[in-house]
């Protein structure tokens, strides 16, 4: 829980997102704020789920990433990264391409292509199933038996 609380503050104030040394954030934060990311710096790198919201203080956009947290773990394994946009007025290039309207998960395949829109909070179960399903997925999990 105090993992989720971090989590919230570090999305209602990133600029408090800076190390000591002034730093900014490793690369490898599971979940942090989409910025002025682009859907292209993830393409056969990682699957982005960006989790919307008008506000951080929607109760669905706080339940999702309580739920993205507590299944961090099975999300890694399959190299999904989550990215928070909870403010329309700042018109981030991913919310610009994706369109969301108030609360909505998305979830982005590695070749980039949207393969789910839900405008409620999904399980980490229910999301892990929809990657598990696609083609790429298929294939990941077939080359790991393969190869060890």
């Amino acid at each position: 829980m105090t993992r989720t609380l971090a989590l919230v503050f570090l999305v209602l104030f990133p600029l408090a997102a800076v190390a000591a040394d002034g730093s900014a954030p490793a690369e490898d934060d599971f979940v942090r704020p989409v910025g002025d990311s682009e859907l292209s710096e993830f393409l056969w790198v990682s699957r982005p789920i960006i989790v919307f919201a008008d506000t951080p203080a929607d109760p669905r956009f706080q339940q999702q990433i309580d739920m993205l947290v507590e299944g961090e773990a099975a999300m890694r394994d399959r190299d999904v990264v989550v990215l928070t946009d909870t403010d329309p007025a700042a018109r981030s290039p991913i919310r610009s391409e994706l369109r969301p309207r108030g609360f909505q998960m998305v979830f982005v395949d590695k070749d980039g292509v949207v393969k789910l829109r839900k405008p409620a909070p999904w399980s980490v179960r229910e999301i892990g199933r929809s990657i598990d399903k696609t083609p790429l997925r298929e294939r990941e999990i077939r080359e790991r038996r393969e190869g060890g």
